[in-house]
Formats: structure tokens, sequence, C-alpha cells
């Protein structure tokens, strides 16, 4: 009885056990696919086929090289990404893309295999190994001709109850975002909430004149230091400056004074005599009209 209660505890931790662990988004994913490609995307030979589209579901940068692409189960190895492409080096939450035209001489990104439109496509990455399943996606039979098959969030294969996401795609978005971010949700808010910008334009008003009147005041406070500093260096020496220091007077009015002063001890003039004499005229006619004064005198000889 004891052993069949303990078996029967053991099996209930293993089935809650089992019921918590959920599926977890993969570090490589395989996030769209194109079957039948008739007028979309091109390659670098100017060719339409079939692509595979893998993202990179980590914030590190990860190397493809090495690893393995197949159309067949029971063949994982059927196409070994080559080594050593700079290529192969994914960024963190970017894409690559490679086509599935059956022409491997073309490039490192054109596998060995077709994608088949009239029937279900099984699509897998493997590790380097060759047996560590790193993705895998089923495309079903009957997508319509240029649509796409994956997630519509890079990455998300399941969300937060465990539920599988594929599904046929609106847009075709190769070696970009599934996810086209239309609008900014901060911007939307901010139009609804103040849709004649006043609250906009008040915030912008007050950040503006606190910025400005922080810096008058940092800088009246630098003035004032450097001020108070300057007049005691020049009141310890003890000069004329001194005065002007600790004075009320203005810096015109200190200039205008020292000019009068320097004007005062520049103009030096001759001593004259103020002494006014008056002669009498002896002649009783008016030395005005007279014509003698204007006649040549000869010198003695």
């Amino acid at each position: 009885m004891n052993k069949f209660k303990q078996l029967l505890f053991l099996s209930a931790l293993i089935l809650l056990v089992g019921c918590a662990v959920k599926d977890e988004n993969p570090h490589w994913v395989i996030n769209e696919v194109m079957v039948d490609n008739q007028t979309g995307y091109m390659d670098d030979f100017g060719q339409r086929n079939g692509w595979i589209e893998i993202f990179n579901n980590t914030y590190k940068t990860q190397d493809l090289g090495g690893r393995f692409l197949t159309d067949d189960p029971n063949n994982p190895k059927k196409y070994p990404i080559p080594r050593g492409d700079v290529l192969t080096k994914i960024p963190p939450r970017q894409h690559v893309l490679f086509w599935a035209d059956n022409e491997p001489f073309n490039g490192t990104f054109h596998v060995n295999f077709k994608l088949d439109p009239t029937k279900d496509n099984y699509i897998a990455l493997y590790e380097n190994d060759g047996k560590t399943l790193l993705d895998e996606i089923v495309i079903p039979a009957g997508l319509p001709t240029d649509k796409t098959y994956g997630y519509p969030t890079d990455g998300v294969k399941y969300d937060k109850d465990g539920n599988y996401l594929a599904a046929q795609l609106e847009r075709v978005t190769p070696s970009s975002n599934n996810a086209v971010l239309e609008e900014n949700p901060k911007v939307t808010l901010l139009s609804e909430s103040d849709p004649w910008g006043v609250m906009m334009t008040m915030t912008s008003m007050l950040v503006v004149f606190v910025g400005l009147l922080l810096l008058y005041l940092i800088f009246r406070a630098i003035g004032n230091t450097a001020k108070r500093i300057s007049h005691k260096r020049v009141a310890s020496t003890g000069t004329l400056s001194a005065v002007r220091s600790e004075s009320l007077l203005t810096g015109e009015v200190l200039a205008a004074i020292s000019a009068a002063i320097y004007e005062l001890n520049q103009d030096v003039h001759d001593v004259e005599s103020t002494i006014l004499t008056i002669s009498e005229v002896k002649r009783k006619y008016s030395p005005w009209s007279s014509k003698l004064y204007t006649l040549r005198q000869d010198p003695r000889r």
C-alpha cells in the first residue's frame, strides 16, 4: 500500500512538472518562408525562387556556419552551411535569407533543395553535430503564390500560454521585421491626450525658461564670487584701487574724476599781468583818421 502511494505521488509530481514546463522560443528561429515566388523578391542573379528566413533570436552575434538546413527529416545534414563566410555571422536580432533554388554553387545562401507548393514542406535547422535540432517548421500545402508563412512577431513561436503562433503572414518582409511598427505608442497617446499641443508647448517653454533661469543663477553666483575675490585681493595691496573697491562710486564717475585731474595738471600757462594802463593821447586830433603814420619814413643818416 505504501509503495502504491509513493508511486502515485511520484506520478502526480512528474505530471505537475511537465505541465509547468512551457515551450520556449529557440535561439535560432526559421522565421518566415516563401514557397512559391512569382513576382516577389529576387536574388543576386535576378531569379525568383522560394526562400527561407532565419532569425537570430538572441542579443549576441551568432555564426550559422557549420550548421545544417534540410527539408528531409531523415537527412538532417542535407545542406551544410559553409564555414568561414563572414556573412554567416548574424548580428543580434537580425535576419538572414537562404534561397531554396537547388543551386548551391551560386553561393553560401543557395541551398540544395527546392520547395514544392503542392505539398507540405518540412524545413529544419540542425546544430553542427547534425543531431541536435535547433528549429523546425512545416509549411502547409496550398500556400498562395507570393505569400509567406511564419510568425507575426520575429522570433516569437509561442505566446505566454504556450500556443503555437505560426500562420500565413499579411506582409511579405524578407530580411526585415515581420511586425511593422507603423505608429509610436507614446506619440499616439500624446496626440489623444493633447490634440491641440497646448501641454507640449507649455512643457517645452517651461523647460527652456527653467534652463535659462538656472544658467542665470549659476553665472551670477560665479560672477559675484569672482568679484569678491578680486576686491579682497586689491584691498590687501592698499592702493587707490582699494578705495575704489570699497566706495560706492561707479567706474564711470571715477574715470571722469581722473580725467579732470589729469587735464588740470597738464593745463600749464605763463604768468600774465592783469594790470591795464590807460594813457591820454597828446594830439588833439583823432589818430584814427591821420595819414601821418602811413607815410614812409626815411632812415636818418
